[in-house]
């Protein structure tokens, strides 16, 4: 079977619970007849579960982004996939870019959060993906194979069949600079060649490699044309309702 294409909006530190719902008011008549690809909509927490509920019956999906490794606990300021499973939240992205940039996560932080997703059937988006300086030294692949390996260890291949990576340039992150549609499916075949030497290569074979780097309506065409893209993980063009929808509807 082909691997479905996954759009997921990553609207980062945006919009009120008021905003989110006029977003999805706005949004899912544009993608009323969407079957082809999986929607899913990452607000933050005080949104979670107006979003969940404005979405209902649509086929549209829901995810957090971010969550702690531990069930429950003294972790102030912290959610539990447990907490995220009550709401019918179903996906978590993990890792991303500035939750290692600007809070500390590393590749060991992010696989004990991936083995507790996968325990509690939450659909984790694990990012990886190399910076500005290792990418003009010539170390994406090596940064892209370390962080893989590091993500997944332990992971064993009777459990990953959930998981998708999202691979970020963080060089193209806000910044307006896109990779390549070329330049990204290399990316996304050094992440699979190394799943496959990790997993199997029938867990490589289905799994979804996200693309998510400035990805915005008038590019997201050529990206998912390459035949290594399967989706994408959307930023700042995922927060306005006719710009993500044409995103999705590429």
């Amino acid at each position: 079977m082909p691997r479905k294409p996954l759009i997921a909006a990553n609207w980062k530190m945006y919009k009120t619970p008021a905003q989110a719902q006029e977003f999805v008011k706005n949004f899912l008549p544009l993608v009323a007849r969407h079957e082809r690809d999986e929607i899913v909509l990452c607000p933050s927490f005080t949104s979670l579960s107006v979003v969940i509920a404005a979405v209902t019956g649509s086929g549209v999906a829901v995810g957090a982004q971010n969550m702690y490794s531990a069930e429950e606990g003294a972790f102030t300021g912290e959610t539990s996939p447990l907490m995220l499973k009550a709401i019918a939240a179903t996906h978590v992205i993990l890792g991303h870019s500035e939750r290692r940039q600007y809070f500390g996560e590393t590749d060991e932080t992010i696989n004990k959060k991936l083995n507790t997703a996968l325990k509690h059937d939450l659909v984790p988006i694990v990012c990886v993906g190399e910076v500005l300086a290792e990418r003009e030294g010539g170390k994406t692949e090596e940064v892209l194979l370390r962080q893989t390996r590091g993500v997944l260890a332990g992971i064993s291949a009777g459990k990953a069949a959930p998981i998708v990576i999202a691979y970020e340039p963080v060089w193209a992150i806000g910044t307006g600079k896109t990779a390549t549609p070329q330049i990204a499916a290399e990316a996304h075949k050094v992440i699979r060649g190394e799943v496959a030497k990790l997993l199997g290569a029938q867990v490589a074979d289905n799994l979804r490699i996200l693309y998510g780097g400035s990805v915005k309506p008038d590019n997201a065409t050529s990206l998912m044309n390459e035949a290594e893209i399967d989706g994408a993980l959307v930023g700042g063009a995922s927060l306005d309702a006719q710009s993500f929808a044409k995103i999705v509807n590429y």
